[in-house]
């Protein structure tokens, strides 16, 4: 997700260099030598300081850490965004690492990536029609950064949206996060079996779609899934409603109901 905004940036002539850290040496210089960054720093206070512009592509969990490792070496007029996939966690870290800092820090959330995680898999195109919502962090952020923040990422081709945090963290509980937890769940259901690797290769095009997801990054996953726990909790409650109603259906031989459910879900 970095490596991508980076790579936009850059093809967008919007920077003159970028300098980038990684808490893995090998991920930053396999970053330096595809061209996503200029320069690497040795640290995160380092590759920050006299920044215009920062972005931090960490799990969610990492959130605060990084945060309180850069706000010193933070330029005073510097924009600084995230890209997590959860937002209230990510803006309550910002208050408490950041402070009064913290009107800099415009929380970002671009609905945009693959399931193959890595510098290696960046795509200066990802952005291109994707929506990212800006989450400006009530009576604190700087209306002047929000104004940026939004520019900078219509200037790669994303389409600008702005909510509160929790309404954020509601709706994408249901749409993308409880979707992933059906897609590992659904795949391990698979796996365990002792008959798995028969039942595999049997596998479709719409298997493959359904399951696709499911090859998400563990590490980043595990933290959204935690951090959006009740949001995510309460639209499982309701899938499984409609699973068990489905399921009765099947049992008990009622096409008519099952033809309904299927309808009304087409």
């Amino acid at each position: 997700m970095g490596g991508s905004f980076a790579l936009a940036l850059k093809a967008g002539r919007q920077v003159s260099s970028v300098v980038g850290w990684s808490r893995t040496p090998a991920s930053a210089r396999q970053a330096l030598e595809l061209g996503v960054v200029d320069e690497v720093a040795g640290s995160a206070s380092e590759a920050v300081r006299e920044a215009d512009v920062v972005l931090l592509a960490v799990p969610v969990a990492s959130t605060g850490a990084t945060l309180a490792a850069i706000a010193k070496a933070l330029a005073s007029d510097a924009l600084c965004m995230d890209v997590g996939s959860t937002k209230a966690d990510v803006v309550q870290a910002a208050r408490e690492a950041l402070g009064a800092q913290a009107a800099a820090f415009v929380p970002a959330h671009p609905i945009a990536g693959k399931e193959k995680a890595g510098v290696a898999h960046a795509d200066a195109a990802l952005y291109r029609g994707c929506r990212t919502i800006l989450t400006p962090i009530p009576r604190l952020t700087d209306p002047l950064r929000v104004a940026r923040a939004r520019g900078l990422w219509e200037s790669i081709g994303a389409r600008v949206t702005e909510m509160d945090a929790a309404a954020h963290d509601d709706a994408l509980a249901a749409v993308s996060h409880l979707p992933h937890l059906i897609a590992f769940a659904f795949m391990q259901a698979i796996a365990t079996q002792p008959h798995a690797a028969q039942l595999l290769s049997l596998a479709g095009p719409g298997f493959r779609d359904f399951t696709r997801i499911a090859a998400g990054d563990p590490t980043l996953w595990r933290d959204v899934l935690l951090a959006n726990g009740q949001a995510v909790a309460h639209h499982a409650r309701a899938f499984r409603a409609e699973l068990d109603r489905m399921e009765a259906a099947v049992s008990g031989g009622d096409a008519e109901t099952l033809h309904r459910m299927i309808e009304e879900a087409s």
